[in-house]
């Protein structure tokens, strides 16, 4: 069986696979998928960024007793990729399906599946089935179909894809996504000098773009936190530990950015984004599961990053 999410292009390019499942879940049930408390799992890894964008969105919006969680090892295997091993720190079981792999889960929604094992997963506990594991439209059903299980008024009007931005929201996404959250896995697994050149140099190219933004308002679009801030800061949150030296992103640390470094402590520092950052998750993952750029598994020591240090970013609240 072939399973695949990204290949090598005939330059040597890392090249990305679109994700499978694309239902969707609607406060009103019209989809088939309707928004139900306990209805939905949610199937991460700690260490993917993408995965990642799902467990904060998941906590602003008061979700955490709605939508229940398993946690993979960070130690991705091939085959059979991502597994529970639930004696391992902060890893647990399958508690839905008691499958053993990632895989498993994928084959118990669709037996003749033949895709990528790939995280993050949301789960349809009773249809049995796999509702949708592109993470991008995981965020949105998170932020407007649950409202009504929200703990907190605040969480309910929180809104992190307003009507009134989403022009702007889409367009700075178009550019983070394939130059910076991509970019940083071009570089890393380039097979060819012309691929990584290819990729490193936007790669940079945006990050200046987004440190000019940033001196200039608290968010990327202004005063306001959206979806866009989400997506960007979990790449941010990994670039010094992990793609400054794995990923051979090393123009530039992100703490040599006086505004992206303060910007990603201040989304850090705002409740509910914190608790879903591992360290050991994050560095183990990268580090012991790709051979092919790291032949003896070896994690590094460093860098120590103090993410809790004042930001002193409100002042640019009014911007």
């Amino acid at each position: 069986m072939s399973v695949v999410s990204t290949y090598i292009d005939t330059k040597g390019s890392f090249v990305r696979k679109d994700s499978i499942f694309r239902n969707w879940i609607t406060a009103d049930g019209s989809s088939g998928f309707p928004a139900e408390s306990g209805r939905y799992h949610l199937y991460v890894s700690l260490a993917c960024p993408w995965a990642h964008r799902t467990l904060i969105v998941r906590n602003l919006k008061g979700l955490s007793d709605i939508i229940t969680v398993d946690v993979v090892d960070w130690l991705m295997k091939k085959p059979p990729g991502w597994c529970f091993t639930p004696d391992k720190r902060l890893c647990t079981k399958d508690t839905v399906n008691g499958c053993s792999s990632i895989g498993e889960v994928y084959r118990k929604a669709d037996p003749e599946y033949t895709g990528a094992f790939t995280v993050p997963i949301l789960w349809d506990k009773k249809k049995g089935t796999i509702v949708n594991n592109e993470s991008s439209e995981i965020i949105r059903m998170f932020n407007t179909e649950f409202n009504a299980f929200c703990k907190t008024d605040e969480q309910r009007n929180l809104d992190l894809y307003p009507q009134e931005l989403r022009t702007k929201i889409d367009e700075v996404n178009s550019w983070i996504y394939p130059y910076i959250n991509n970019g940083v896995y071009r570089c890393g697994f380039a097979q060819t000098q012309e691929a990584y050149n290819e990729a490193v140099g936007p790669l940079f190219e945006h990050l200046d773009k987004v440190e000019d933004i940033l001196s200039k308002s608290r968010y990327l679009l202004g005063a306001r936190m959206t979806e866009a801030d989400i997506r960007l800061f979990t790449t941010l949150v990994r670039f010094d530990w992990v793609y400054h030296q794995h990923f051979k992103c090393n123009k530039k640390m992100i703490k040599e950015y006086p505004s992206l470094w303060a910007y990603t402590r201040d989304l850090y520092q705002t409740p509910g984004f914190a608790v879903t950052v591992d360290k050991e998750h994050i560095r183990r993952h990268y580090h012991e599961s790709h051979g092919s750029i790291n032949a003896f598994h070896i994690t590094p020591v460093g860098p120590d990053l103090d993410f809790t240090e004042p930001h002193n970013r409100e002042s640019l609240s009014s911007s």
